[in-house]
């Protein structure tokens, strides 16, 4: 991650030189169909750094998890998670006959009501290299992997997901019912790995996760460079940084946590004591030391950095999603980031990053992106782009 102090307008001049990156993108341009609110979406383009403005409800949020779900090729877990976050769960029953809640695989599909006739699809427009799900039906023989008392007409729907000719079928079960079906699960490993994906936002990163971050670039290049982040707040007064605590702790007072020696003072202090924007941009710059060959999405880009950090800061992330070979989607409903995006993304010509507004017109949703001459308009005039 090469980063340096920057201000004004002039961040380029601060880093270090680059060539323009060869490498192809992961996703050169995305479709997304039947997914969650999106029932039928191109974008045409993608840039190494794609920033998704809009209106609250477009759509941009269901965008970065359909990212995600591209990234782990469809497997129920990230899928899993998808839906935790958004509290869509449907009351079920254990192996133990309790009820408890578990994931509403139906809220995946568009409208909420997954069925054989409906399905997903998600990734680049070439076919063949598109994610596909569907709510299928285990066959005879993997009905057998489960216990006859326990098995119930429900259960007999799975979740069929597809990429690359190799197709896979998962219970929509909360439990695994059987030590059987365990085995079967995990012989689904023939899926093409993932792609690394990373995300922030929009609530601040926890300890936990900074401290996960931490440790890969602890002693490397990058432990300088992410001090150097959080010094476009502070005028190079932070001096170190260091990751205290212990995990083994059951008090979270007492786990791991962020201090930072600042300049003229004798003792270190919390990280969180210097306010979110110093824990959001530490938290970003890790991340992308922590994403190097694949995706980091980024909710709600704006939340804690000052309106006149924000060129500082995408100038840092599009050097840095250069030279990791890392491709950042981003979302935001904020002017402010907006014009600090587009200033940067014409100053830092050899990295190619594209702004695009979603917009709802009834049901469908359309994308506008915006040149490069038209970023260079909006940055100049404060034309509205959101």
């Amino acid at each position: 991650m090469t980063v340096c102090r920057a201000s004004g307008g002039n961040e380029g001049s601060n880093f270090m030189s680059m060539k323009p990156s060869n490498t192809a993108l992961h996703l050169p341009d995305l479709l997304v169909r039947g997914f969650r609110g999106i029932e039928n979406l191109t974008i045409p383009r993608l840039g190494r750094v794609t920033l998704f403005a809009g209106k609250n409800g477009v759509g941009k949020t269901t965008l970065l998890e359909a990212v995600q779900t591209y990234a782990a090729r469809g497997r129920p877990p990230v899928l899993a998670r998808i839906l935790q976050n958004r509290e869509e769960l449907a009351d079920t029953v254990d192996e133990d006959g309790d009820e408890t809640l578990a994931p509403s695989w139906q809220s995946l599909f568009y409208g909420r009501h997954g069925s054989a006739d409906t399905s997903i699809s998600i990734g680049p427009k070439t076919e063949d290299r598109q994610v596909r799900i569907q709510i299928g039906t285990f066959s005879r023989e993997q009905q057998d992997l489960f216990p006859p008392d326990n098995f119930l007409d429900e259960d007999r729907q799975s979740l069929r997901v597809e990429f690359q000719g190799i197709n896979r079928e998962f219970s929509m079960l909360s439990d695994a019912r059987s030590f059987r079906y365990r085995r079967y699960l995990a012989a689904q490993s023939d899926l093409p790995p993932e792609i690394r994906c990373e995300s922030s936002g929009p609530s601040l990163l926890s300890n936990t996760d900074i401290a996960r971050f931490w440790d890969t670039v602890a002693l490397t290049d990058y432990e300088t460079r992410a001090v150097q982040t959080l010094n476009l707040l502070f005028d190079d007064r932070v001096e170190r940084v260091a990751v205290i605590g212990d995990d083994r702790r059951s008090r979270p007072l007492y786990g791991r946590r962020v201090v930072v020696k600042i300049e003229g003072q004798d003792r270190p202090v919390p990280l969180k004591s210097l306010g979110d924007g110093a824990l959001r941009l530490f938290g970003i710059a890790l991340a992308l030391a922590n994403s190097k060959d694949g995706f980091l999405v980024i909710d709600e880009a704006e939340n804690g950095i000052h309106y006149s950090v924000q060129p500082s800061f995408w100038n840092m992330v599009l050097r840095t999603a250069h030279e990791n070979n890392v491709q950042v989607f981003a979302t935001t409903h904020s002017w402010d980031c907006v014009a600090g995006f587009a200033q940067a993304a014409t100053d830092v010509e050899e990295v190619e990053g594209v702004l695009i507004r979603l917009e709802r017109d009834g049901d469908q949703i359309r994308s506008i992106e915006y040149s490069e001459n038209n970023l260079k308009a909006a940055a100049e005039y404060g034309i509205e782009v959101r």
